[in-house]
């Protein structure tokens, strides 16, 4: 193990200096690229915390929570990456789409691991949601497994239940941390209140869940054609629970949570995600954390929940052509309204829209990625860099068109219309996201040595943005101590320099490969002699 302070050693653990860097820390290590966190240190009892969410709007529509990239000099790059700049599989993230394959059967199944209510047997009401904006119930099935009931706005049958399986489907993929979320239809008679079931009055007081309640309730939600109630059953989370995380700073109780929320690349770049779904609610009251005890370890991993306001759905409501386009409070928008007495009308309200009661709203066109935005500022999402949305973008542009119908019609919409469009709506802006921020780096990807050659994959040219590009190379000795870089003479090529053969076991070369066509745009590939071998072990991106 490092010769480290443990903070500190677990930060460059996982991220390291950032190659090519100088500084007192070597930017690589023997062990390097750590695919994996390293094992988290034990943990005791972390409190329970309960964000207040209409403080939580305020303080991020008034204030600038978290650091912010500088105004000039060399940004803050993404501290939670390995060396081949990406996030290693942990606590708050797991690679898999863009990673390794993904058939639409592996899709379709997600995080779910068979746990679906049992369908005989009364559930029991335990308790009323707390989470989130959607009304619901905590139900207990004859198994005694716990869930979450989630139901649809009774305007709009399918709406949020559909968007909250296709979201969680997606994330899942993408690889953050999700619930299980089942579709299930039942009769009012299958749902009984168990002893000591209390809910919170309009005061926050807890009172017993009556029948009142229970009935009330249920005339305000969402049914099948035959009369039977539609909901999602989101199966509890494993662990103990202990609330939501913010998008910025770290928990104090949490001596692994070393980066700053703000500073991770699977926050920032969830802004593309979260553009791609529409989830403008991506927000701390749709996160949750939990203590988890493995194999005699207890550590804290990091979920994201309800994904009801995806998609056409705002969970209680459809959504309006704001949604995912402007803030809560858009000052600028307003002074201009007020202004031209009405005249000037924002854009996005002279966009294309596609509307059904079980879809909701969904903007067809045009779709540009970076003028989404969430409900209000989030650090993490400001704080994204061209290799942030790189990295991103890339998981995206995984997901085939197959891929993305068998997800949409696990939201088992009861029109073909409504799926097909679902699914249209996805491709067309996972498209336009590839588009988009493959034109920010220089998109190359997929190192790896055949032979005595350097190889990798363009990725704009992959899915056919652009022709294949004029890329030049340039090696040069890298010593990993200094920092520094020798360039080595007459080695324009991509097969690995001569000097190469004549290194040390551990010595390291850099490949420094630029395109005619991206001016400004580079990566830089490390390559480390192991044995008689090479190794891609490192990557830089610069724009």
């Amino acid at each position: 193990m490092r010769d480290l302070p443990k903070k500190l050693a677990v930060v460059l653990l996982v991220a390291g200096p950032l190659p090519g860097a100088q500084g007192p820390y070597p930017p690589f290590y023997p062990d390097d690229p750590l695919l994996e966190e390293p094992p988290p240190l034990r943990l005791e009892e972390p409190a329970y915390r309960k964000l207040n969410d209409y403080y939580d709007v305020l303080a991020h529509t008034l204030r600038e929570p978290g650091e912010r990239q500088p105004a000039s000099g060399d940004p803050i790059r993404a501290l939670s990456t390995h060396t081949l700049d990406e996030v290693p599989d942990g606590a708050w993230f797991t690679n898999r789409i863009g990673s390794r394959p993904m058939t639409p059967e592996e899709l379709r199944r997600g995080p779910r691991q068979s746990n679906a209510p049992d369908p005989d047997g009364v559930w029991t009401i335990v308790g009323a949601k707390t989470q989130g904006v959607t009304p619901g119930f905590q139900i207990v099935d004859a198994r005694g497994e716990r869930y979450l009931l989630k139901f649809d706005p009774i305007e709009h049958p399918e709406m949020a239940t559909a968007a909250d399986v296709i979201g969680s489907l997606i994330f899942h993929a993408l690889g953050y941390h999700v619930p299980e979320n089942y579709i299930v239809t039942f009769e009012r008679d299958k749902l009984v209140i168990g002893e000591g079931a209390t809910t919170e009055d309009a005061l926050g007081q807890e009172q017993p869940i009556s029948e009142t309640d229970v009935n009330t309730a249920l005339t305000r939600v969402g049914r099948t054609p035959d009369g039977r109630i539609r909901a999602v059953a989101s199966y509890f989370l494993p662990g103990t629970p202990l609330g939501e995380f913010r998008y910025f700073g770290t928990r104090s109780d949490d001596f692994n949570d070393t980066v700053p929320h703000e500073h991770r690349r699977e926050l920032r770049g969830l802004f593309v995600f979260a553009a791609w779904v529409n989830h403008n609610d991506s927000r701390s009251i749709n996160t949750f954390d939990t203590l988890i005890e493995e194999g005699g370890l207890r550590y804290v991993r990091h979920y994201l929940i309800d994904f009801g306001a995806t998609l056409g759905s705002a969970s209680v409501l459809s959504n309006t052509a704001r949604d995912g386009n402007a803030y809560f409070f858009e000052t600028g928008q307003a002074l201009a309204q007020i202004l031209t007495l009405g005249v000037y009308v924002p854009w996005w309200a002279r966009a294309n829209y596609f509307e059904s009661r079980a879809a909701g709203m969904l903007m067809v066109d045009p779709f540009e990625p970076e003028n989404w935005k969430p409900n209000y500022p989030n650090p993490a999402f400001l704080n994204r860099l061209p290799d942030d949305t790189f990295w991103a973008a890339k998981k995206v542009m995984a997901f085939s068109d197959a891929g993305i119908r068998a997800i949409v019609e696990e939201g088992q919409y009861s029109s073909p219309e409504d799926t097909r469009v679902v699914a249209d709506y996805l491709i067309q802006r996972r498209d336009r996201i590839g588009e988009t921020y493959f034109e920010r780096v220089l998109p190359l990807d997929g190192f790896r040595i055949a032979g005595d050659t350097l190889l990798f994959d363009d990725l704009a040219v992959v899915h056919g943005f652009r022709p294949a590009g004029q890329y030049r190379v340039e090696w040069s000795e890298f010593d990993n101590q200094a920092g520094t870089h020798t360039p080595i003479p007459d080695s324009g090529t991509f097969r690995l320099p001569a000097a190469l053969a004549d290194a040390a076991g551990g010595d390291y070369l850099a490949a420094t490969i630029r395109d005619e066509a991206m001016p400004g745009r580079s990566v830089v590939v490390f390559v480390r002699k192991e044995g008689s071998q090479a190794a891609v072990v490192g990557l830089r991106r610069d724009w």
